[in-house]
């Protein structure tokens, strides 16, 4: 089995037809779920105020919305833990299964928090059952990224593997402007009185038959190829995660140095930074969702053609030069954004397209460095270790240092800081563009010229 970790990988031939047929399949199977899993994460964030009204008691209305972050945070919490069930459950029955199971239990959660009662039909069980519910949906939430990822790695041509991969983040983003138009339909068609009455569980229920399309398209796919070889070969591990841990923690570290890279700014630019231009620039909130529309548009064209560069240039070289733009850039935007509301603009969308060249390039080289047999496994526990410790902690950490510094220019440090880690860990890696995934621990000594070695290669 050749293993490719030149710089330059080869240009991209023409793919078959039933390659491109494929490639549209797995996409749709992998990128479904983080779309459902987005959507109820704008859904549930921009309206807080109403579930807060609704789940808890209405004497204190701040109380009650400082709760409902408080369950948002936990589902954010619980994200690790179940990163440690299904990602070594997925390096031992597979992707498929593991795939299909997460989509049903989020997607479940969630219609049931659309069908579920009041504080003032069921008083305490509201609010408890609601914890419960977030807390399902994030234990689910800890398997989709490296099930998807990993199918998506494993299921695309080896020379369109980055392009294929990339779909995961257009996925999120997709979601997550979904989530915030239903909103904003929402606000615009109904009342306060309407809104509270019925009209806050509508998005969790649309969310519903996503997911069972979602299901439908996971439960109909074959297994990737590369994890069918294993089962043929008699090689699937029987535990993966002390695998992982015994052989692979230089994988694990840099590949939580890329996530880390990426969950940070993504955080920054998409969620705080509305609040940042309101509180701190006096930029109208209006102004500032629009924007904050802007750059996930910007990113829906930009991260598959990040994906796609990589594929023709190397994951090395797009992920080191947008670390390095957002090394150098990150302050200089933030003082741009002083300057009034176009410097604000071009800062943001500055910003957005160092974000869409990480995002475009993060997912795939990070399921490239691990072997077959633990792959699901590094990158459930890396993607979710690194969200719980660095992402939702994002707004609140803004907050704080810019109140104990009284300095408005602290994002532009505090991202500084993990483009640093994260052009270590890219500077730490080879190149790994057009690389086979399986490895010699994959499979047998004998069978090494292993069936899944297709011939997009």
């Amino acid at each position: 089995m050749s293993t490719r970790n030149s710089s330059a990988p080869a240009a991209n031939a023409a793919e078959p037809a039933g390659d491109v047929v494929a490639l549209r399949r797995s996409v749709a199977a992998g990128a479904v779920g983080v779309f459902v899993h987005w959507f109820d994460w704008a859904a549930y964030a921009y309206l807080a105020g109403t579930v807060a009204t609704v789940f808890f008691p209405a004497e204190d209305s701040t109380t009650g919305l400082l709760a409902v972050f408080g369950v948002f945070a936990v589902s954010f919490g619980i994200r690790p833990i179940g990163a440690l069930v299904f990602g070594p459950l997925g390096d031992r029955i597979g992707r498929k299964r593991t795939l299909s199971l997460v989509i049903f239990m989020m997607s479940g959660a969630t219609l049931t928090i659309g069908l579920l009662p009041g504080y003032d039909a069921i008083g305490i069980a509201a609010p408890i059952l609601l914890v419960v519910l977030r807390l399902i949906q994030g234990f689910a939430a800890g398997g989709e990224f490296g099930s998807a990822a990993s199918f998506l790695a494993e299921s695309a041509p080896r020379r369109r593997r980055g392009f294929g991969v990339s779909w995961l983040e257009v996925g999120s983003l997709l979601g997550f402007l979904a989530g915030s138009f239903v909103f904003l339909l929402l606000s615009a068609g109904l009342d306060e009185a309407q809104l509270t009455s019925w009209g806050w569980r509508v998005p969790f229920l649309v969310a519903a038959p996503l997911g069972v399309i979602g299901f439908v398209i996971r439960n109909k796919i074959e297994d990737t190829p590369e994890y069918r070889a294993l089962e043929a070969n008699d090689t699937v591990p029987s535990s993966p995660a002390r695998e992982l841990l015994r052989s692979h923690k230089r994988e694990l570290l840099q590949a939580a140095g890329l996530m880390a890279a990426m969950h940070v700014p993504f955080y920054a630019v998409l969620t705080y930074l509305v609040t940042y231009e309101t509180d701190h620039l006096g930029h109208s909130a209006d102004s500032a969702a629009l924007l904050s529309t802007v750059i996930s548009l910007l990113g829906l064209v930009l991260v598959p053609l990040f994906g796609r560069l990589s594929d023709r240039v190397g994951r090395k070289p797009v992920f080191v030069g947008a670390t390095a733009a957002l090394l150098v850039l990150s302050t200089p935007a933030f003082l741009l954004m002083r300057t009034g509301l176009a410097g604000t603009w071009a800062a943001g969308l500055l910003l957005g397209a160092i974000l869409a060249a990480i995002l475009g390039t993060y997912a795939v080289w990070s399921a490239e460095i691990f072997p077959t047999r633990t792959r699901q496994s590094g990158l459930s526990v890396a993607y979710n270790v690194t969200a719980a410790l660095f992402a939702g902690t994002v707004p609140y950490l803004m907050t704080v240092l810019i109140s104990a510094t009284g300095s408005t220019l602290v994002p532009g440090p505090y991202l500084m800081v993990f483009a640093v880690g994260g052009l270590v860990a890219a500077l730490s890696l080879k190149e790994t563009a057009g690389c086979a995934l399986l490895r010699p621990e994959d499979v047998r000594e004998d069978v090494r010229a292993a069936p899944a070695e297709r011939a997009s290669a």
